[in-house]
C-alpha cells in the first residue's frame, strides 16, 4: 500500500467524521429566520401562494354571503371505519378529524401494554382547508357547518347549502373495504353563477404537525420528510436532516406527509398544481418529528357536471402494500406509492428490488422471528459470495507464500530511485506464478452494495416495527443495554449492546484482515501498513458512535454479517496448505515460463516498463538540455 493509498483513506474517514458531526448539528437546527420582502425566496413563495389566497383571507360569512346560514351550528362527527383503519370526520367543514390504525399502536403504549390503536391524523396538528373564490369573496369551507345527508359505516355525504335551497357544495367521502383508502369528491350544484371566475380552482392547505411514534427521535426523524410525485416525473423529497422549502416544477400527482413507518397521502385524480410545500424541524422532546405544510390548486368545474376527486392513504409504508394500491387508482396513471420506502442509490435500489424483497417476503411468510429471518438472509449472502470471497483469500495465499522472493526483490532494489524497477519485478514474478494482485479486491467490490442495500432496506422495513428479538424488544428502533437521564453528546442516552457487538466483531475482522495483508508485504509496504492498522482500529470506535442510535436489526444483520466473515476467513487460514499451494504455484511457473505472460499482471508489467521508458526519456531529455 504506497502512500498515496494511505492519504486518500485517511480523508475518507476523515469525511465520514466530518458527515456524521453535520447531521448530528443538522438534526434539530433552529427555526430559519424568515426572508426580507425583497428575497427571491419570498418573492417566488409569494407566487407560489396566489392560489391559497381564497384559504387564507377571511372568509365572507356577513348576511348577505351565500353561505350565511350555515356560519353557526354544532359539529357533529361521524366514524367511517372498516377492520384496518377508522376515519372520524366532522361536520364542520366536512373534514377529516381523526385517523387511527387499528392493527398498530405507537411505541408509547406498545411499552406500556396498551391496546390503543396508532393515531396517525388528528385535528389537533392537522387540517385540510378548501377554499373557492367567489363573487361575494373568498370562502374558506372550513368555516361552515355542512349537513349529513347519507352516512354509514364506509359512507358519508355532506352538503353545505346555501341562500337558495338548490346551491350547494357536497364532499362525499368513501372508506374502501379492507384497506386504507379514503375516496373524496367535492362537487357544487346549482351554483355556476356564484363563482368569481370560470378559471376558479379549488385551494388546497394541507397542514400536520407529524408526531413522534418510535422510541428514538433520531433514527425516526431521519427517515421522515415530505415527499411528492411530479406528474410524469420521478418522487421529490424535503431535506430529512433540516428545516426545507420549495415550489414544485411542473404538475403534482401526490404529496405524502411522512414519517418514518406511516405516510398520510393526498392523492389527485387530475394533477394539482401550483404546489409550494414546506417542512419544519421540530425540537427533540417535543413529541413531534416535523411540521409539514402543503399548499396547492385543484382543479374545480363550476358547472357541477364532474367532481374534483381526491383519494388519501393513511396508512403503514409497506413496499407490497403501497405497490397494490394501484389496483385501486382513481387516475389512469399508476400512482408508484412505493416510492415512499426508500431502498438506496441506482444500483443498491435495484438489488433491493429484485433480491433483498423476494428474499425477505419468502423467509417472513414463513412465520419466523424477524431475527431469525435477518440471520437466514445474512446466511444466503454468505453462502453467494463464498466462491469469490474464496478466490480472495487464495489470491492473498499465493502472494503470501511468494513473499520470501519479493523480499529477494526488495533487496536487490533498496534505493528509492530503483522502487519502479522493484515493482515491474515483482508483477513480472506474479505474472510468471499465475497470482494476480487485485484478486482481492473482488469480494469487497461485491460486499459493499449488499451492506449499503441492507442498510437502506431495514430501516424501511415496518416487518421489523415493535417485533422482540434476544434482549432487543423492538428491532426497528435501539436496543438499551443501559440507559441514563442525561444526554452525552456522540453518545445520547444509551449503550446498544447489538452495537456494541458490531464493532466488537468489526474489531477482530480487521485485526485478521491486518494479519492477512501484512503477511503478503515487506520493506516500505510493511511500514506504511501501521498507519493503516491505526486507522483501521480506530474505525470500530467511530461506527460505535454513529451506529449506537441505529435500530438494532441494522446493528445485529452488521454484527452477524461480519461475523460470519470473520469466520469464513478463520476456516479458510485453517484449511489452506502452504506447501501444496507453493508447489502448485511452481508447477505453473515451470509450465508457463517459456510462455508469454497474459492476465491482468502481464498487462501491469506492460504499463510499468511503459512508465519506465518514459521517465528515461525526461531524464535524458533534462540532461540534453544541460
Amino acid at each position: 500500500m504506497d502512500k498515496n493509498t494511505v492519504i486518500g483513506l485517511i480523508l475518507m474517514v476523515l469525511v465520514l467524521i466530518g458527515f456524521s458531526w453535520y447531521q448530528n448539528q443538522q438534526i434539530t437546527p433552529p427555526a430559519p429566520a424568515e426572508p426580507t420582502a425583497n428575497t427571491p425566496l419570498q418573492q417566488d413563495n409569494e407566487k407560489a401562494k396566489v392560489s391559497s389566497n381564497a384559504i387564507i383571507a377571511p372568509s365572507a360569512v356577513d348576511s348577505t354571503a351565500i353561505f350565511y346560514g350555515a356560519s353557526h351550528g354544532t359539529a357533529q362527527d361521524i366514524v367511517l371505519k372498516n377492520n384496518k383503519v377508522e376515519v372520524t370526520l366532522s361536520t364542520k367543514g366536512a373534514s377529516i378529524k381523526q385517523v387511527r390504525l387499528n392493527e398498530y399502536k405507537s411505541y408509547t403504549d406498545f411499552e406500556a401494554g396498551h391496546d390503543n390503536p396508532l393515531t396517525l391524523y388528528s385535528s389537533n396538528q392537522a387540517a385540510l382547508d378548501m377554499g373557492i373564490s367567489l363573487k361575494s369573496g373568498n370562502c374558506n369551507l372550513s368555516d361552515y357547518y355542512f349537513t349529513p345527508i347519507e352516512v354509514s359505516d364506509s359512507t358519508a355525504v355532506m352538503q353545505l347549502q346555501g341562500r337558495d335551497s338548490l346551491a350547494c357544495i357536497e364532499l362525499t367521502y368513501k372508506l374502501l373495504p379492507d384497506n386504507y383508502l379514503v375516496n373524496v369528491s367535492v362537487r357544487t350544484i346549482a351554483m355556476a353563477g356564484q363563482f368569481a371566475s370560470a378559471e376558479t380552482g379549488l385551494s388546497l392547505q394541507w397542514k400536520d404537525k407529524v408526531a413522534q411514534q418510535e422510541k428514538g427521535f433520531y433514527f425516526e426523524n431521519m427517515y421522515s420528510t415530505l415527499t411528492y410525485k411530479v406528474h410524469g416525473d420521478d418522487t421529490h423529497k424535503l431535506s430529512e436532516q433540516e428545516s426545507d422549502e420549495e415550489t414544485a416544477e411542473g404538475l403534482v400527482d401526490w404529496v405524502a406527509f411522512k414519517n418514518q413507518y406511516f405516510s398520510s397521502v393526498l392523492i389527485a385524480q387530475r394533477p394539482l398544481k401550483e404546489a409550494y410545500f414546506k417542512s419544519h424541524q421540530e425540537e427533540e422532546h417535543s413529541g413531534f418529528l416535523k411540521s409539514y405544510q402543503a399548499d396547492m390548486t385543484a382543479s374545480l368545474d363550476i358547472t357541477g357536471q364532474k367532481a374534483t376527486v381526491f383519494q388519501f392513504y393513511f396508512g403503514p409504508n409497506n413496499y407490497r402494500l403501497l405497490q397494490s394500491m394501484d389496483d385501486y387508482k382513481i387516475t389512469e396513471h399508476d400512482n408508484e406509492l412505493q416510492g415512499l420506502v426508500y431502498l438506496g442509490w441506482p444500483i443498491v435500489k435495484w438489488i433491493n428490488r429484485y433480491f433483498t424483497l423476494y428474499v425477505f417476503d419468502f423467509f417472513t411468510r414463513l412465520g419466523l422471528p424477524m431475527g431469525i429471518v435477518l440471520l437466514l438472509i445474512t446466511i444466503l449472502l454468505r453462502v453467494i459470495v463464498y466462491v469469490p470471497t474464496r478466490k480472495s483469500y487464495l489470491s492473498s495465499a499465493k502472494m503470501r507464500v511468494l513473499k520470501p522472493k519479493i523480499d529477494e526483490i526488495a533487496a536487490k532494489y533498496p534505493k528509492k530511485e530503483d522502487a519502479m524497477k522493484r515493482q515491474q519485478e515483482t508483477m513480472t514474478l506474479y505474472s510468471r506464478y499465475g497470482v494476480s494482485p487485485m484478486g482481492g479486491c473482488l469480494p469487497m467490490l461485491i460486499q459493499m452494495p449488499i451492506w449499503i442495500a441492507m442498510f437502506n432496506f431495514v430501516p424501511n422495513a415496518i416487518e421489523l416495527r415493535q417485533e422482540s428479538f434476544l434482549w432487543a424488544n423492538d428491532l426497528s428502533t435501539y436496543d438499551s443495554l443501559i440507559s441514563w437521564d442525561m444526554h452525552i453528546w456522540g453518545l445520547g442516552n444509551h449503550l446498544s449492546l447489538f452495537c456494541l457487538l458490531f464493532c466488537a466483531t468489526n474489531l477482530l475482522y480487521s485485526v485478521m484482515t491486518m494479519r492477512q495483508q501484512r503477511e503478503t508485504m515487506s520493506g516500505e509496504q510493511a511500514e506504511q501498513m501501521k498507519i493503516m492498522q491505526w486507522m483501521m482500529m480506530l474505525m470500530p470506535l467511530f461506527f460505535f458512535f454513529m451506529f449506537n442510535k441505529y435500530s438494532a436489526g441494522l446493528n445485529y444483520y452488521y454484527f452477524i454479517s461480519l461475523l460470519f466473515s470473520a469466520l469464513t476467513m478463520w476456516w479458510l487460514r485453517r484449511t489452506t496448505d502452504d506447501e501444496k499451494l507453493l508447489a502448485k504455484l511452481e508447477a505453473y511457473y515451470e509450465e508457463h515460463k517459456n510462455k508469454p505472460s497474459s492476465g491482468m499482471g502481464s498487462r501491469y508489467e506492460a504499463l510499468l516498463k511503459k512508465q519506465e521508458d518514459l521517465l528515461k526519456k525526461q531524464r535524458e531529455a533534462q540532461q540534453h538540455r544541460k
